[in-house]
């Protein structure tokens, strides 16, 4: 609905008392509707500060800009600007009430900001909420912008923003487990290949693997973030840029790196940035990627704890709670199976992004809301997931030295240490006599006075040593 006069936004403004929007509430009938027919979740636009204050700010930016090149008064565009700055700032949330999931491709999105931003710039100038001759909606908050080209802006710009504290998590992560390699680098382990008993190492060696993964997960998230600078603003509905006078698009940059202090980019090719979103493919391939890595680093501390009788019980995870509500002393592993979990969780997203992404129509991608849904669920589950597996699992793990020794030294690893002294053939009897008879191969050397146990020890401590050849 239009209302470019004093008394089509009179007739507007009754018409939203009458259909029952709170008075105390700025959003308007697109919201309304919007609400009413794509409400399909329990989260709103509003439930994520990233992605409210992405969209405040490229508001924000297309004011100031639309002021520069005469669209504008400067009143209005002030107005609009501290209008932006109070979603920013965290008010009037709750008049964002178009699901985040909703199906009109943003239209209800942009339309819910476009709303709540027009009556509280309308408040700022003394007028009253619904009379949109001063700021109206469409007019003027979405001057020179269309869904296609903002609401994209505003997802690259909160999904930038939600990578950097999941970074900070990985690597904070990535440092405890390096910790926890340099407490157990001089615990003896046995080294399993096909789950059955390889060769020596160290357990210190292990949780080194497991730093160094989580190292480079954090870099590719991070990196992952860059890939998002690059926004769609001044291309409005399809890239041709109609809609947009002369000196908005480097106005509205301009501007938005002020308020963001991020140098955004206009895209070499506007038609691709409207008709592509391959970017949020590979972001979200990169959360699939850190999320499947930790779930198998959490699967390998699940069974090297597992026990503590029947199990390798090698690793002692901390008890956080009971793990049984009908076997008294039970402790299952609840962090590292929360993180499996939280695999499952991502991955079954990365699908629903990918589908969303291929199946764009032409000059657009519809499906964007998807796309912010479950990129913004995954980023939040790996957040709080890696953040909770760190501080109440990993940094808390203890090794059991004895069970390490012992594994090793019972197993048939001991010959492979044993084969540079010995001799391949002689070891090799040796081991067969180990099976035949059924004892550990450590007992029949120091029986025969081959070889004893510190002796033994010594030849497996130089043997998990790594050994590189340049």
């Amino acid at each position: 609905m239009q209302s470019n006069g004093l008394e089509a936004s009179r007739v507007e403004r009754d018409y939203l008392g009458e259909i029952g929007i709170p008075a105390d509430k700025l959003f308007g009938i697109n919201s309304l509707r919007g609400a009413e027919n794509l409400t399909v979740s329990s989260l709103t636009i509003g439930h994520y500060p990233a992605f409210v204050t992405a969209f405040a700010q490229c508001k924000w930016a297309a004011a100031l800009a639309n002021s520069d090149v005469g669209k504008l008064t400067a009143a209005q565009a002030s107005a609009i600007a501290a209008a932006c700055e109070d979603l920013i700032a965290g008010r009037f949330r709750d008049s964002l009430i178009v699901d985040l999931l909703e199906g009109s491709g943003g239209t209800s999105t942009n339309m819910n900001f476009n709303e709540v931003i027009a009556n509280r710039a309308a408040q700022h100038l003394g007028a009253a909420v619904g009379e949109y001759a001063s700021v109206h909606p469409n007019d003027h908050v979405n001057a020179s912008q269309s869904t296609n080209d903002v609401y994209p802006a505003a997802l690259k710009i909160a999904t930038r923003e939600l990578l950097k504290p999941l970074a900070a998590e990985v690597s904070a992560l990535a440092d405890v487990f390096a910790s926890k390699a340099a407490e157990f680098c001089d615990v003896l382990h046995l080294g399993r290949t096909c789950l059955q008993d390889a060769q020596p190492m160290t357990l210190g060696q292990l949780f080194g693997g497991y730093a160094a993964l989580t190292r480079r997960a954090a870099c590719a998230l991070s990196d992952a973030g860059e890939m998002l600078l690059t926004l769609p603003l001044g291309g409005t509905a399809i890239g041709t840029g109609f809609g947009a006078p002369a000196g908005y698009r480097s106005a509205v940059y301009s501007h938005l790196a002020a308020i963001t202090g991020t140098s955004f980019i206009p895209p070499a090719d506007p038609f691709d940035a409207m008709q592509n979103m391959d970017v949020f493919s590979r972001v979200s391939g990169e959360l699939r990627t850190y999320a499947t890595s930790m779930a198998k680093v959490a699967s390998d501390l699940t069974l090297l704890a597992s026990g503590p009788v029947g199990g390798l019980g090698e690793l002692r995870l901390p008890a956080v709670q009971a793990g049984s509500s009908i076997m008294p002393g039970k402790v299952n592993p609840v962090l590292p199976m929360a993180m499996i979990q939280i695999a499952f969780a991502v991955s079954g997203n990365d699908v629903s992004i990918s589908s969303a992404v291929q199946y764009g129509q032409l000059e657009i991608n519809h499906f964007e809301p998807v796309v912010a849904d479950r990129l913004f669920d995954s980023i939040t589950l790996l957040t709080n997931g890696t953040r909770l597996f760190r501080e109440k699992c990993v940094a808390k793990i203890e090794a059991d030295m004895v069970a390490n020794e012992a594994h090793l030294l019972n197993s048939m690893a001991l010959a492979t240490a044993l084969v540079p002294s010995l001799g391949y053939a002689h070891v090799s009897k040796l081991a067969r006599r180990s099976v035949d008879e059924g004892r550990p191969l450590l007992e029949i050397l120091e029986e025969g006075g081959i070889l004893g146990r510190e002796a033994a020890l010594q030849l497996v401590r130089a043997a998990a040593q790594p050994v590189f050849y340049s």
